[in-house]
């Protein structure tokens, strides 16, 4: 492993258990080692994401892989500068500039100011992007490219209706969806229509007083990022081979039940660590096909309130801590 020459303590947020937001704590701890597969790095940027504050709620998949190995450190998101690399490691180098979905679901550890990842998990960031805002794009950018081109295999020419089409994962979506040549519909609320047609999204659906399923019909793709009554309701604006991919996993199987009765394809899905299609989405923000857009940083040490404003929902683009 190469040498460490920094500070061998830092500051992190963590919790011992369940709960609220106060059950988040900044606390200082030595820095985590890099094993053989894995480096260490610098965090600049750690994404906020929903599963963040579910997890910390004890509720979800993810909670149920942590419960026994509490207090812990969240956040699957991070970038920042390599300092060190294990033996095993020939693709990276200290001083790479580096962002990955890391610790996903066991590990987390990115709400800190050092973090590991695998190797395999990290992505070169463009020169373009800035360390803090790159921290916000793996989870939610790497969510909307695998719904979109592994789940649902959108094409050129296909009609595409995503559902939250402003928030994290969302804005991601519909611009990954444009870029493929699709014909793109989103639901978002009245203040986020001058910004998805920025994006270029080519319809904007009011959710609060128009009913998806009066106004779309033979659709391609639905991407559901809302679930619950908001996910069955968009199967019927989908043609009959069309399919549904419903993110949120708690009403996941509510959804494809659903589906199934009506005769039609639905799927859930569970997002993966993938340092390929991270590069391809990389290559898409370098070349300006594809903008990351932060609605507020949050210092480290203001987890809680960046936990409060994505919990009350209707964030435009993603949240972000500045762990620097």
């Amino acid at each position: 492993m190469s040498q460490i020459t920094e500070s061998t303590r830092m500051r992190c947020v963590r919790y011992e258990q369940f709960g609220e937001r106060d059950v988040l704590q900044v606390v200082e701890t030595d820095l985590p080692q890099p094993g053989p597969d894995q480096v260490l790095f610098r965090v600049h940027g750690a994404g906020v994401n929903p599963i963040d504050w579910k997890t910390r709620k004890g509720l979800g998949f993810a909670a149920r892989q942590i419960e026994n190995q509490l207090p812990w450190t969240p956040g699957y998101d991070a970038a920042g500068e390599v300092v060190a690399v294990g033996e095993e490691v020939t693709s990276l180098v200290p001083g790479d500039r580096v962002m990955g979905m890391i610790g996903f679901p066991a590990a987390g550890g990115a709400y800190a100011q050092y973090a590991v990842g695998r190797a395999d998990e990290l992505a070169l960031v463009p020169e373009e992007l800035d360390l803090v805002t790159a921290g916000a794009v793996p989870l939610a950018a790497l969510t909307a490219w695998q719904a979109l081109f592994e789940m649902a295999r959108l094409e050129a020419g296909q009609k595409i209706l995503v559902q939250a089409g402003a928030g994290g994962v969302g804005h991601f979506a519909v611009q990954f969806a444009l870029e493929r040549g699709a014909h793109v519909i989103a639901t978002a609320s009245p203040g986020n229509r001058d910004f998805l047609a920025e994006l270029g999204v080519h319809e904007v659906i009011d959710y609060h007083d128009t009913d998806i399923a009066e106004e779309c019909y033979g659709l391609d793709v639905v991407l559901d990022l809302v679930g619950g009554e908001a996910g069955k309701r968009s199967l019927h604006t989908l043609a009959e081979t069309g399919v549904l991919v419903t993110v949120p996993t708690v009403t996941a199987d509510d959804i494809v039940s659903e589906a199934e009765a009506m005769g039609l394809r639905a799927h859930g899905m569970t997002v993966r660590p993938d340092s390929f299609h991270l590069d391809e989405i990389a290559e898409l923000i370098e070349d300006g096909d594809v903008k990351v857009h932060i609605e507020k940083a949050f210092a480290l040490v203001n987890a809680a309130d960046a936990h409060e404003l994505l919990e009350g929902g209707h964030v435009r683009g993603k949240l972000v801590l500045d762990c620097r």
